[in-house]
């Protein structure tokens, strides 16, 4: 194993919270579906009060080592891409489940913009999940059951709006304040908003790292009023992605409201040994 496919899985092992200690079995595996039975096996719809998705960039080599096996960087002027996504959800149920067995809940997903080619030759344009934090203890519990996305529980200390101006902060040290005006951050990679809006997330797929690296869990979602407008960032401390990738900073940020959300089925994709 290279070095940057043992710095991904250890990061993304650690979000997660296994330990990877164990030598190696030499007995068959279990095949990757069964071990990924119940996680993204239905259908996941939402609403989104609103969703602010802050992109941050860093030189290639920063980020290139934080990308799992069979994922490829999306990268673009030397430059690789984070996300950290702020999510005010409603009602996330099961698809068919009436909206009032829904779960409420806030979320900070971090993510990295990556590309996949499947072994069909189709190529896919997504997010790599790093991690999540929500204030729910329900969904710190079963996103760790039913998903990849690594979730665990935090303290919303803010997260406010003005018409002018939204705030968040978590106990994980999160604090990002934007305001309601389209300026690129000083020195942004980015030479207007149309590049920008390439890498705004959510994207229609995310990507996770599953079965030691040995296979890729692919999700699709789909989404009613996707109409995502350009925000300055007034501030941003972000500890999470500091800590992954140190030289990463703010070049875009934009924020979406009133939008209905899908999570298709997950799909499951073994990679060549």
């Amino acid at each position: 194993m290279d070095n940057a496919t043992t710095v991904c899985t250890t990061a993304l092992d650690t979000a997660n919270g296994r330990d990877r200690g164990a030598r190696p079995d030499a007995r068959p595996r279990p095949d990757i579906l069964a071990t990924v039975l119940l996680r993204h096996a239905v259908p996941i719809v939402a609403h989104f009060d609103w969703a602010l998705a802050v992109t941050l960039a860093a030189p290639e080599a920063s980020v290139q080592p934080l990308v799992a096996p069979g994922l490829s960087l999306d990268s673009f002027r030397g430059s690789g891409f984070l996300a950290a996504a702020c999510v005010k959800t409603r009602r996330l149920r099961p698809r068919g489940l009436p909206a009032w067995m829904g779960v409420d809940f806030f979320l900070v997903g971090y993510r990295i913009f990556v590309r996949f080619e499947s072994s069909t030759g189709r190529r896919f344009r997504g997010l790599q999940i790093l991690g999540s934090e929500t204030d729910r203890w329900i969904m710190a519990i079963g996103g760790g059951l039913f998903t990849h996305y690594a979730y665990r529980k935090v303290r919303v200390n803010g997260a406010w709006g003005d018409g002018r101006a939204l705030h968040i902060a978590t106990s994980s040290g999160f604090d990002v304040a934007v305001k309601d005006e389209a300026v690129l951050p000083t020195g942004s990679v980015f030479a207007d908003w149309d590049e920008a809006r390439r890498y705004a997330g959510p994207m229609p797929f995310t990507f996770a790292s599953a079965d030691g690296g040995r296979a890729i869990v692919r999700v699709e979602g789909s989404r009613v009023h996707w109409e995502p407008r350009p925000v300055g960032v007034a501030s941003a401390t972000i500890p999470f992605l500091s800590r992954l990738v140190p030289d990463a900073v703010p070049v875009a940020a934009f924020l979406a409201e009133g939008v209905d959300y899908e999570w298709k089925r997950g799909h499951v994709e073994r990679l060549p040994s």
